[in-house]
């Protein structure tokens, strides 16, 4: 990681907003997986509910990741038209030919988990969430901001189940396929080139701008730790 990374804007958000961050990051969802203690009802409630988000999770993320398809292609329209550096779009578009075989990951756990995507009923939680990254679509969201968005999404699914990972855990065998998806080596490093392209863009921002990042970025926060809730089976 070199000098500038370490003392990114990002580094200095994730610092300052270190409570909420971490509640995204160890909610008790993923802390149940990693100490194997979890219900596995959660865990069907989770894979229903990541039918709605397509790139994101299984039953409602496999909703959330149908939304996050479109949500990626806007922010590589973006980078075609904003950005000051070519490699932002093959960033983007590695993580865009992933999402092909996401969706198909999460229609063979749901047959596996016996859970029916097709009778899906979208939660209020990945509502909240699909229509937040519809209102980051528009053309007048700045491309940092958009891109800021799109750091902290991977970066939680990533250091979420990486944690389930790590030595010490007890997580489930049963769940290590789903870890190891979003907890591997190599979406780690995906995940730290989108960091290195955030910070670039956020340091380069006006201070206007700066500030809707940030907001965006506390607002993806809040919605993954809503979205952890309604898999852990908080309110409705």
């Amino acid at each position: 990681m070199d000098p500038v990374e370490k003392n990114g804007v990002i580094d200095r958000w994730v610092k300052k907003h270190l409570v909420l961050y971490t509640g995204a990051t160890r909610h008790p969802f993923i802390l149940s997986i990693r100490d194997g203690t979890i219900d596995f009802s959660s865990f069907k409630r989770w894979l229903w509910l990541a039918v709605v988000m397509g790139i994101w999770l299984t039953g409602q993320d496999y909703i959330f990741v149908r939304e996050f398809v479109p949500f990626s292609a806007s922010v590589l329209l973006k980078a075609s038209k904003n950005s000051d550096d070519n490699s932002d779009m093959e960033v983007i578009l590695s993580g865009l030919a992933s999402l092909s075989d996401e969706i198909s990951w999460f229609k063979q756990e749901a047959a596996k988990w016996d859970v029916p995507l097709s009778d899906v009923i979208v939660h209020k939680s990945n509502q909240n969430y699909c229509r937040f990254l519809e209102s980051l679509m528009l053309p007048a969201v700045e491309y940092s901001v958009v891109f800021t968005a799109l750091w902290a999404i991977e970066t939680v699914y990533q250091e979420s189940f990486s944690h389930c990972l790590e030595d010490g855990s007890k997580t489930p065998p049963e769940l290590l396929e789903a870890c190891q998806r979003w907890g591997s080596e190599g979406f780690g490093e995906f995940c730290c080139s989108l960091k290195k392209i955030a910070n670039r863009c956020l340091e380069k921002a006006p201070d206007e701008e700066l500030k809707k990042a940030e907001v965006t970025f506390l607002r993806v926060l809040e919605l993954e730790i809503e979205f952890w809730d309604m898999s852990h089976g908080g309110p409705k």
